[in-house]
């Protein structure tokens, strides 16, 4: 198999060329995405890209493939289920996500502008694997979740959305501040304690 190939290839140089094409295709989709500027900031001739990868497209697969991997071993793998307290199960996995984030922000961006762009012929093995993704991290939010913590008067589907809504939110806006820093060097402390206060209030206006 090509991918064999690729996968047999010096680590070093086979992780600037996936840095290079998440990065390119992130900031421009699919269809704009250009292999010379991967094969430029990847540092290596167009003929080795095109030797591991016969077209743009089949580039583009090994991404998605390589990015639904990270997303479900190094991500939802690690969210507790047995957690029943939904802003506890929040709070982890946005802790995980923000960890994983640091490790492969140009993952986490590909994944991003892949979810809003047009695919291009996805096999349906990819197909599969990425509803596959879709179902898990469905249950990751919402299965097996004690509902008898909120109050009666609230409409806890409702509340579950804006419970997540916060936390995403906050999760862009420490994105945003932290905004060409290299993450895997930032202390995150300050801000898990200021995450954590957030949730105290949601906790005080949603639980019993």
């Amino acid at each position: 198999m090509i991918h064999e190939k690729f996968e047999n290839l010096d680590e070093n140089k086979q992780q600037r060329i996936l840095d290079a094409a998440f990065k390119e295709f992130a900031e421009n989709g699919y269809e704009r995405a250009s292999t010379n500027h991967i094969v430029k900031n990847a540092g290596i001739g167009k003929g080795m890209l095109f030797y591991y990868f016969q077209n743009k497209k089949e580039l583009y697969h090994y991404l998605v493939d390589n990015a639904l991997q990270i997303i479900r071993y190094y991500y939802l793998n690690r969210i507790n289920m047995q957690a029943t307290d939904f802003i506890e199960r929040m709070k982890q996995a946005t802790q995980v996500k923000m960890t994983c984030f640091a490790e492969n922000p140009n993952v986490f961006h590909f994944l991003g502008t892949f979810f809003l762009d047009s695919v291009p012929d996805l096999p349906s093995y990819l197909s599969q694997q990425y509803e596959q993704l879709l179902t898990e991290g469905n249950a990751i939010m919402y299965d097996n979740i004690d509902k008898t913590l909120f109050r009666d008067d609230v409409d806890v589907d409702k509340v579950f959305k804006l419970i997540q809504w916060a936390m995403d939110g906050y999760q862009n806006e420490v994105i945003n501040r932290l905004q060409g820093q290299k993450l895997t060097s930032v202390d995150f402390g300050p801000y898990w304690e200021e995450f954590y206060a957030y949730l105290e209030i949601l906790k005080k206006s949603f639980y019993r």
